[in-house]
């Protein structure tokens, strides 16, 4: 065992010795292992920032809530198919609570009647474009995890009054008053005036794609008033538990189907909508960025494994000599095979640590340049990159190293 580490720390002195006297060809042939590391390092890092981020902004929007609309999330590219159902109605929540509340169990909570569109917010003389204007009822604050960081949300006077009051959020009211309270002031949305009466704390994005503080709530009858020409209505429904969410699914499946009288033979006139929906769409996403993240991988330790390998059986070649002599003195072919996979695999993990420093700086720079997107360059995407780079070193460098070690001591030291 003794001889076996002394063996083992030669090998790892011979190896620096041979990549600090040969600088450049070290370097240019570790470019394919650092290639690679760095594919599979960002890779990594996207989807793992995808996944945080999702989760996230799905923990912000609520991942308890089951959506009635007219059309699912997951076919866009067959909307034609769904157009000439009827629509969905914000009368069906008053509807739904009533069967909830006469259903003993239930796996439901509460349904919220929803309408949205996008406008145009203007205070004085500033103008906030693309807001998402959302018309609901005082019960939302239950089915949500919005919160006031100044004021108040509406009440149920105001709610069932349509009182012209809104809800503004973060980036609207720091558009909308350039850091100044929001609070009693007047908006214009679509030439309609409303008062503030609350400021929501900060969400975020979703994914760094748009803004969840890009938002202004507004009671349903002032909405239905003067938006809901051209709006869309849905009914969001709180589970009671979330991990029988098939189950509550089940439920508010029978019920809309009783509301919307439709017998047994015929299919369902609207869909019910979970964020199951988002994740398999992201999974597909995943899937995308890891196939590509893998091919142009592979590719690069591919093309670095080869490289490495072809250096190796140069350099057994430039020391078949001193290869000669050392068995001569008595080295066995275990201490040579070990030298020389040692000397493949040093030179892989080197390229390792520098693909890793290159794929940090990377992560670095996006995060300062899209800080909106979740970038987590976590400590086990270390550990793989570094097992990535041992299993190429060694994957490389078996064959000269096999190779060197069968040498013949007398044929190598004659050779020239």
């Amino acid at each position: 065992m003794k001889r076996f580490l002394y063996e083992l720390t030669e090998s790892w002195k011979i190896a620096a010795a041979q990549m600090v006297a040969n600088k450049t060809r070290s370097m240019l042939t570790a470019l394919g292992v650092i290639i690679g590391i760095v594919a599979v390092t960002l890779m990594g890092t996207a989807i793992n920032g995808i996944s945080t981020g999702f989760d996230k902004s799905m923990a912000v929007i609520g991942d308890d809530v089951l959506y009635i609309s007219q059309r699912p999330w997951t076919r866009m590219n067959d909307w034609w198919n769904y157009r000439d159902r009827k629509k969905i109605r914000t009368e069906y929540a008053d509807k739904i609570n009533h069967a909830i509340a006469a259903t003993p169990n239930s796996n439901l909570m509460i349904a919220v009647p929803t309408m949205s569109l996008l406008r145009s917010v203007k205070a004085g003389d500033n103008s906030v474009d693309g807001v998402f204007i959302l018309g609901t009822t005082t019960d939302y604050t239950l089915i949500s995890t919005l919160d006031c960081s100044e004021g108040r949300f509406f009440n149920e006077l105001e709610s069932r009054g349509g009182a012209e009051v809104c809800v503004v959020g973060y980036d609207v009211a720091d558009a909308a008053f350039a850091g100044r309270s929001a609070l009693d002031k007047k908006v214009l949305i679509n030439g309609h005036s409303f008062k503030v009466i609350g400021t929501l704390s900060r969400q975020g994005t979703f994914l760094g794609l748009f803004s969840l503080d890009s938002i202004v709530v507004i009671p349903l009858p002032a909405f239905k008033k003067y938006f809901s020409a051209k709006s869309e209505a849905d009914v969001r429904v709180k589970v009671r538990d979330k991990t029988h969410m098939a189950d509550a699914v089940d439920e508010l499946t029978g019920i809309m189907r009783r509301l919307r009288s439709l017998p047994p033979e015929k299919k369902d006139d609207f869909s019910i909508n979970e964020q199951q929906a988002f994740k398999s769409t992201l999974d597909a996403v995943k899937t995308t960025i890891a196939i590509a993240g893998l091919f142009i991988t592979g590719l690069s330790l591919f093309v670095g494994a080869i490289g490495i390998m072809n250096i190796t059986f140069v350099s057994v070649k430039e020391r078949t000599k001193e290869i000669g002599t050392r068995k001569a003195l008595g080295a066995r072919r275990r201490t040579i095979l070990l030298q020389f996979l040692i000397e493949s695999t040093a030179l892989c993990l080197v390229g390792g640590l520098i693909g890793l420093t290159f794929a940090y700086l990377m992560c670095f720079g996006m995060a300062a340049a899209f800080p909106s997107f979740p970038i987590r360059f976590s400590f086990g995407l270390v550990i793989a990159s570094m097992i990535v780079s041992v299993l190429t070193g060694l994957v490389s460098g078996i064959a000269p190293a096999w190779s060197a070690s069968r040498l013949d001591p007398v044929t190598a030291l004659r050779y020239e």
